[in-house]
């Protein structure tokens, strides 16, 4: 980490969603440097054990408020004192919002214009990042696999998901552009790392999907043949990116895209997988409903107004998180074992 994120000592840091993957290594880092965490999540996307074994989440932490930041008084309640905000709860399965438009608007539309409207009226904050993706540029302009993707490119979204990060986008620049409080958007390219732990009906976490089934001999699916691009980003870096966008002083107003700047195939990423665990068949699949064909961060305007760039590899991240299933197949949820007794 560079100097810059060491100004985040003795502040206190609101992060919501903070017991999911992202928000939960949001939050450790935070700690590292010396901040207080103001903790708020719903905790309901993941049984219990998951977020206490594997996310580190402690029930009894008097900083972590188990809560829906769509409820009218909550966030209202816990933005006082608080120096910055990182708003990262969202419901972020691509299927599920697809599934459940209505619960997508009341989490990722309506819990984030509370947000807004707390931080808005405080008089603490000094800068708020909001958690945005790459989902916005549904197939981008030329509507290929594999396009790099530029901040200032038109948003087209393929998704609920997409659709409402857009809104969220424009609302956290007209709403605290007219208080006057500083802010930040990044928009986080493909997520991946342990203790990632897949759900049912999902086909997002591409990676974790492949190395469990993988781990228990079941084909990999390619959707639509696996041509789709990802920019894969460990988790951890993800988390550093975020600090860097709610420090730097230049990021102010500005939405940065977090992503390592190389593109991936689907069935690219299939064929490291397997390098891991040799012999898993592929087995092409019909592309989901809002599943985009994808690209890769331009990472120009990141690294210059950050100063700041990924240092985890996709190779190695795979590794990292084949090397954790081995230790930890207990994670596997029953589901999936079961498919693969069948």
């Amino acid at each position: 980490m560079v100097v810059s994120l060491y100004e985040l000592a003795g502040s206190t840091v609101l992060v919501t969603g903070a017991a999911g993957l992202i928000g939960s290594r949001i939050t450790a880092q935070l700690r590292q440097l010396g901040a207080r965490t103001v903790s708020v999540c719903k905790m309901d996307a993941y049984p219990e054990s998951t977020y206490r074994d594997y996310f580190g989440i402690r029930s009894d932490d008097p900083d972590f408020i188990v809560g829906d930041i769509a409820e009218p008084r909550l966030i209202k309640r816990l933005i006082p004192g608080c120096d910055y905000v990182i708003h990262a709860a969202a419901l972020a399965d691509v299927a599920a919002c697809t599934r459940q438009p209505l619960e997508a608007i009341d989490s990722n539309v309506v819990g984030t214009q509370r947000v807004l409207d707390a931080v808005a009226a405080s008089r603490t904050v000094r800068r708020m990042v909001f958690v945005s993706s790459a989902s916005v540029y549904g197939n981008g302009e030329q509507g290929q696999p594999g396009a790099q993707f530029r901040e200032d490119a038109p948003v087209r979204p393929v998704s609920v998901y997409g659709a409402s990060k857009v809104w969220g986008e424009h609302e956290t620049a007209a709403v605290l552009g007219a208080a006057g409080i500083s802010y930040a958007i990044v928009r986080y390219f493909s997520v991946y790392g342990e203790p990632q732990v897949i759900k049912e009906h999902s086909h997002s976490w591409v990676i974790a999907w492949f190395a469990m089934r993988a781990s228990l001999g079941l084909p990999l699916h390619l959707n639509g043949g696996g041509h789709q691009v990802r920019d894969f980003v460990h988790v951890d870096d993800i988390a550093t990116g975020t600090l860097h966008a709610l420090t730097a002083e230049r990021a102010h107003q500005a939405t940065v895209n977090i992503g390592t700047g190389t593109g991936t195939s689907i069935r690219r990423l299939a064929d490291l997988v397997c390098s891991h665990y040799p012999g898993v068949p592929l087995r092409e699949t019909a592309m989901p409903p809002g599943d985009p064909e994808g690209g890769y961060a331009c990472t120009r305007r990141m690294e210059d107004l950050l100063g700041w760039r990924p240092g985890i590899s996709m190779e190695d991240g795979v590794a990292r998180y084949a090397a954790w299933l081995r230790e930890r197949p207990d994670v596997i949820p029953q589901w999936l074992r079961e498919d693969a007794a069948a």
